[in-house]
């Protein structure tokens, strides 16, 4: 959660000028952070927020814009509430102040989604309601295959309204539901990225691509390396088949086999990490990787027929039972099954 933490703390202390902004983003803040209360038969308005810097920003929003005195409270952990929460609360005109930002409609019934005047604003106003939403009931997790930024919402209206908000930045939002609670959820890195600009995150995106930079250039590291071990994997299985299949033929044929055509195995049981072209260099005389090939080639073809005769396990079934013991003595997964 500290990326989250980082983002809150820049956001509450961007600094907005014009009042209809401001506005927007307290409409949105109030509508997923709060609620309306009747207290004594008056309307009052309350929400409840993570950090003191929000709650600090949404009372001097209230004070500034809307000309309304707040009361500002802490509820400390315990309980269900792991962590502090500070309550902003208007009692005096609260009324007054859920009509004028939404929270209330023209016949006095409370608002399920997002005023309309909000949701049809500039696209100003449109970053200022994702910015309330995220200063409300927001996270941001770390970069990685699993990155996401999330807004937890008071009903499936109020998802579809910020969804339609974000719609308008350019932004691919998706609303869903996780166990009964509403959420808009944004997935893609860019997008992430994106928005984070958008709401006027920047030092907290700054440290967001860094980690993201960091995620990725060790993922890369960690494909070359699988994809490297498992080449050196194969050429070790390669070079064990290729040295017991010869190792069988001489046992096999013995001095039956012509001296060349055992020489040439001899190199390849002696060299097994070799290519042809390493191995072809090393006989005397020298010979190209082709001859080279062609006398092991001859050499096991002779063993073979020579195993049948017998009837006795050829190279090709020898060296395979070898590869597999190889096999089992490499690789950890298979020793242990």
């Amino acid at each position: 959660m500290a990326l989250t933490a980082s983002v809150k703390e820049e956001l509450a202390h961007l600094q907005v000028r014009k009042s209809a902004v401001r506005a927007a983003e307290l409409s949105a803040l109030l509508r997923f952070a709060g609620g309306l209360h009747i207290v004594g038969g008056r309307i009052v308005v309350e929400a409840e927020l993570d950090t003191e810097s929000v709650a600090r920003r949404t009372a001097r929003t209230v004070g500034e814009v809307f000309g309304h005195d707040c009361e500002l409270g802490v509820i400390s952990g315990g309980g269900l509430r792991r962590d502090r929460t500070w309550v902003v609360r208007v009692a005096k005109d609260g009324e007054a102040l859920a009509r004028r930002t939404g929270l209330l409609d023209a016949h006095g019934r409370p608002v399920r989604g997002l005023p309309p005047t909000v949701v049809n604003g500039s696209v100003e106003e449109s970053a200022a309601v994702i910015r309330g939403a995220f200063l409300a009931h927001g996270s941001l997790t770390e970069p990685g295959r699993a990155a996401a930024m999330e807004f937890t919402c008071p009903g499936p209206e109020a998802a579809l309204a910020l969804v339609g908000s974000a719609r308008r930045l350019d932004v691919l939002a998706k609303a869903r539901q996780v166990r009964g609670v509403d959420r808009v959820v944004v997935r893609d890195g860019d997008t992430i990225a994106a928005l984070l600009t958008r709401l006027g995150a920047h030092r907290a995106l700054l440290q967001w691509e860094d980690r993201r930079m960091r995620k990725e250039v060790r993922a890369t590291a960690n494909r070359l390396a699988n994809f490297d071990d498992a080449n050196l994997r194969r050429s070790a299985q390669a070079a064990v088949t290729a040295g017991a299949k010869v190792e069988r033929a001489l046992d096999i044929l013995g001095d039956e086999a012509p001296e060349h055509l055992r020489a040439a195995g001899r190199l390849r049981v002696a060299n097994k990490q070799a290519s042809l072209d390493e191995l072809g260099r090393l006989s005397e005389p020298p010979l190209t990787k082709d001859a080279i090939a062609g006398r092991i080639r001859r050499l096991l073809a002779m063993a073979d027929r020579r195993a049948e005769e017998l009837g006795v396990a050829t190279t090709s079934e020898f060296a395979a039972h070898a590869s597999a013991e190889h096999a089992e003595q490499t690789d950890p997964a298979r020793s242990d099954a």
